[in-house]
């Protein structure tokens, strides 16, 4: 087989193959036994009808036909190999010849990976981000864990505060005119969540039990029903039962009950030395995303649409996959968002577009670099998967290889293996710390 590769404009490149006569000779005798057990032929048994009367029968075009179906696909992909071309759309094909005793021609017009101008991509100045842990910090999640374990008492007397969790009845108007899911009875909120129009749960603090009062607030202009949004509302809502949260002391007793630790010094060292890994995965990967943001920004490089449109239906399946872990499809999703698939693949569309830029521009460090990913870092990122899958590693491999995602592995580790080299060929903006940097 011969096969040669013509560039052509905008990453489009034209695949002339040439495939022997001998193998077209041999996919006459495959496409005739496939169509030979599919045909009735008078004065023949099926499957029984010499390859002449068939060819007499159903024509030469039609046996040919077949087998050209029969070659193109593997004619096609050893063309791929051969040429080094990286095709990222399905091709179009042109038979060139298809005859008896000579090779079948055909062309492929196929789409490629673009080639990437690289600019600077080493010294880039990035800020380390600090990651100190104050005792304001610790406080703060002390607090967290006093809320979280809080008992809630029901007040006989008194005004709501923020934080309080009221039971309420209420009835939304506009232009005095009841709107449609503007009424609810016995509704269950707590003041300061933020679950309701801004202004609405203000507006409750101070009001007493069994106290009504009318609310006045305005729907963003951004609101989901489209006949609300941007419109005034006036709520009349009544209290019916106020709960307020009973902190319990920060002491060793606290301690105790809300965790494995006997004093609140070993709760509050947990929680620092918590916080404080947080902020470092947190710097690390403002670092990582800073580094390829820089390379990304002094590159060069002209995307095929049909890059973005692929990844941007990669990017709406994994969000269906998501949606489903939630028990929720993408078709009520779309209801409920008041959408369809089209406007959500236009949302979508300018993020795939990043993506697709920056793993381009990783890649092409990458082999600028020479940056390879050796057996050993597989063994260990599968070592990795084996630990959170609670299964043996050798499994793990097995499976990876019978769903050919053993190149998506490594595909994976190589990026994070380039971006790490991008952090660690950073200049860290004076004042910062190391943070990120391995």
């Amino acid at each position: 087989m011969k096969a040669t590769a013509e560039k052509m404009e905008k990453n489009t490149v034209v695949l002339e193959v040439e495939v022997e006569p001998e193998k077209f000779d041999r996919a006459i005798d495959q496409a005739y036994k496939k169509i030979v057990k599919k045909v009735n032929i008078p004065g023949f048994r099926k499957g029984k009808a010499p390859k002449v009367i068939i060819e007499r029968f159903m024509g030469k075009k039609y046996l040919y036909d077949e087998a050209v179906e029969i070659i193109i696909p593997d004619a096609y992909l050893s063309a791929v190999e051969d040429t080094g071309i990286e095709p990222v759309s399905q091709p179009e094909l042109e038979l060139v010849q298809v005859e008896e005793g000579k090779p079948v021609i055909f062309k492929a017009t196929v789409v490629v990976k673009p080639e990437v101008r690289l600019g600077q991509y080493k010294g880039l100045e990035i800020e380390g981000l600090r990651s100190e842990v104050g005792d304001e910090d610790i406080l703060k999640e002390l607090e967290k864990l006093q809320n979280r374990h809080a008992k809630l008492v029901t007040l006989e007397e008194g005004a709501v505060e923020s934080g309080d969790l009221v039971t309420i009845d209420f009835e939304g108007k506009i232009d005095g005119v009841p709107f449609e899911g503007g009424q609810a009875s016995d509704y269950s909120l707590e003041i300061g969540s933020g679950s309701f129009i801004e202004g609405f749960e203000d507006q409750i603090v101070g009001m007493n039990i069994n106290e009504t009062r009318d609310i006045s607030v305005t729907f963003p202009q951004d609101y989901g029903k489209e006949e609300l949004a941007g419109k005034d509302a006036v709520f009349t809502v009544t209290v019916k039962l106020i709960k307020r949260k009973e902190l319990a002391p920060l002491d060793d007793e606290f301690a105790k009950d809300v965790s494995e630790f006997d004093t609140l010094e070993e709760l509050r060292a947990d929680l620092a030395n918590k916080l404080k890994q947080a902020a470092e995965a947190m710097a690390k990967r403002q670092m990582h995303k800073d580094a390829v943001s820089g390379a990304v920004e002094n590159a060069e490089v002209d995307i095929p649409s049909e890059m973005i449109d692929s990844r941007t239906e990669e990017m709406i399946s994994s969000m269906e996959q998501r949606l489903s872990g939630q028990g929720l499809t993408l078709d009520k999703y779309l209801t409920y968002t008041n959408s369809n698939k089209d406007e959500l693949r236009e949302r979508v569309r300018p993020d795939a577009e990043i993506s697709v830029r920056q793993s381009l521009i990783i890649d092409a460090v990458a082999k600028a670099e020479n940056l390879e990913v050796t057996e050993e870092e597989i063994t260990e990122e599968i070592g990795r998967m084996s630990e959170e899958m609670k299964q043996d590693p050798d499994v793990i491999r097995k499976i990876l290889e019978g769903q050919n995602q053993l190149d998506f592995i490594k595909e994976s580790i190589l990026r994070e293996k380039t971006v790490q080299f991008l952090v660690d060929q950073a200049v860290l903006k004076e004042g910062t710390n190391q943070i990120g940097k391995e």
